[in-house]
C-alpha cells in the first residue's frame, strides 16, 4: 500500500486551494495519509525561501494572480486579503496533531476547515474558539484544542526538521513513501499519475 507524507500549513493558500484533492487520489490509490503540519516561515527560512511579504514586487503582483485564478478554477470562495493573515498557527497544528493522534474523525475535512476558516470565512485561527469549531465540523472532540499540547509542539517542531530533510520547501509539498515529491496544489495530478504507475 503507497503512503504520502503531506507536509502543509494550516495558514498556506495553496493548502486551502488543494481542497480533498488529495485525499480523493490517496482514496483512488488505496494511499494512506501521514499529516506533517509546520511552521512554514520557519521553513522558508531553512530552505532558501522569503516570506510573501518580503518577495520582489513582481513576485508578489504573480502571485496575487495566481491565488485569484486557482480558485476561481477549484470553484472556492477567496479573500487575497484575508483579515487574520499572517496569523499563529500553533494552536491550529497542535490541535490537528492531537485529533491525528486521537482519531475519529475526518483530517483532510479539518485541514480544509482551518485553511477556509483564513482564506475565505475571515476568521483567526490562533482563537480557541475557532480552533475548537473546526474539530467540531471535522468530526473530532472539541476539547482536543486543549490536549497534547507538549506533544503537538514537540510534533510540530520535528516535522519541520522532517520537512529540511526530506528536501521539502513549500505547502503543500507531498513525499510518498518511494521519495518521490512534490509540491503544490497544482502538482496533485502528477502525485496521481505517480501512484498509477505512469511517472
Amino acid at each position: 500500500m503507497a503512503h504520502i507524507d503531506l507536509f502543509f500549513s494550516t495558514i498556506s493558500p495553496y493548502a486551502y486551494l488543494a481542497g480533498n484533492r488529495a485525499e480523493e487520489v490517496a482514496a483512488k490509490h488505496g494511499a494512506t495519509i501521514t499529516y506533517k503540519p509546520l511552521d512554514i516561515m520557519a521553513l522558508f527560512a531553512r530552505t532558501g525561501g522569503t516570506p510573501p511579504k518580503d518577495r520582489h514586487p513582481s513576485r508578489i503582483e504573480y502571485r496575487a494572480l495566481d491565488l485569484v485564478r486557482q480558485a476561481a478554477l477549484q470553484g472556492l470562495p477567496f479573500n487575497l486579503q484575508p483579515a487574520h493573515w499572517p496569523t499563529n498557527a500553533a494552536p491550529s497544528s497542535y490541535a490537528f496533531i492531537a485529533a491525528q493522534n486521537a482519531g475519529g474523525g475526518d483530517l483532510g475535512k479539518l485541514m480544509a476547515a482551518f485553511c477556509r476558516s483564513v482564506w475565505a470565512d475571515e476568521k483567526d485561527i490562533a482563537e480557541d474558539a475557532v480552533v475548537r469549531a473546526c474539530l467540531q465540523e471535522a468530526g473530532f472532540d472539541p476539547a482536543l484544542a486543549d490536549s497534547g499540547l507538549l506533544v503537538g509542539a514537540e510534533t510540530y517542531a520535528a516535522n519541520l526538521e522532517e520537512a529540511v530533510d526530506k528536501g521539502v520547501f513549500g505547502s503543500p509539498f507531498y513525499v510518498t513513501d518511494t521519495g518521490q515529491r512534490f509540491w503544490g496544489q497544482d502538482r496533485i495530478d502528477d502525485l496521481d499519475a505517480h501512484l498509477s504507475g505512469k511517472v
